[in-house]
């Protein structure tokens, strides 16, 4: 089981863009609970005005070139089983039997009322999906929240490549901010390897990330 910083919850009401970025700008993150549950963690953000790519960011997307991204709206028009089988294995592998119910992927999918994301980016290659990852889109952030994918391919790195391609889309698209998720401990370094990383302490964001990587 996936086990979060959590240092606060709340519930928003109101889902204006406005509110919503000034919430994960206070470390607030959307969680899968019910409609409007936030809980402040130890947020991950890249900061898209300071990100440049690195060799290394280069190298990960070299590996997977011939993979390309769709953006489909949340709640599916056309939802498939395919999704919460996936996302279901994949969390079970991962993480442990009960981490992510195929009820609940379907639910955050499919029903408004109770989802708090919108997004839903298809990872394609040669017209088969290879991955997926549910994300919050606003005018100037993406939450880059639950991602899920054949774990047969990511011998390729495929997770981090996806990742990768997600980075670079909301830099094309002009946002200023894409939040990576929480910062648990060692197993989270990889989200780091990106240029304009700033991490939530539960007051306030830094940037010098020597004593986040001391975290174990």
């Amino acid at each position: 089981m996936i086990d979060y910083i959590k240092w606060a919850e709340k519930s928003l009401s109101d889902f204006c863009d406005e509110l919503i970025e000034d919430s994960y700008d206070r470390g607030f993150v959307f969680t899968r609970k019910f409609k409007g549950s936030m809980e402040q963690t130890r947020s991950i953000r890249v900061n898209l005005e300071k990100f440049e790519m690195s060799s290394e960011n280069r190298r990960i997307l070299r590996k997977n070139e011939k993979i390309s991204l769709g953006v489909q709206a949340v709640p599916l028009v056309n939802y498939n089983y395919k999704f919460h089988k996936l996302a279901k294995n994949f969390y079970t592998q991962k993480f442990g039997s009960g981490t992510m119910s195929a009820g609940k992927i379907k639910n955050v999918l499919t029903d408004h009322e109770k989802s708090n994301f919108n997004r839903l980016f298809v990872y394609s290659q040669i017209e088969r999906d290879l991955g997926y990852c549910i994300c919050l889109e606003t005018k100037n952030i993406l939450h880059y929240s639950y991602p899920f994918y054949e774990l047969e391919f990511d011998k390729a790195g495929l997770g981090i490549g996806m990742m990768t391609i997600a980075v670079n889309w909301a830099k094309d698209k002009n946002k200023k901010y894409i939040y990576l998720g929480s910062y648990k401990d060692a197993s989270s370094k990889y989200k780091l390897q990106f240029s304009g990383i700033e991490w939530f302490d539960g007051k306030e964001w830094r940037k010098d990330l020597a004593e986040l990587k001391s975290i174990n």
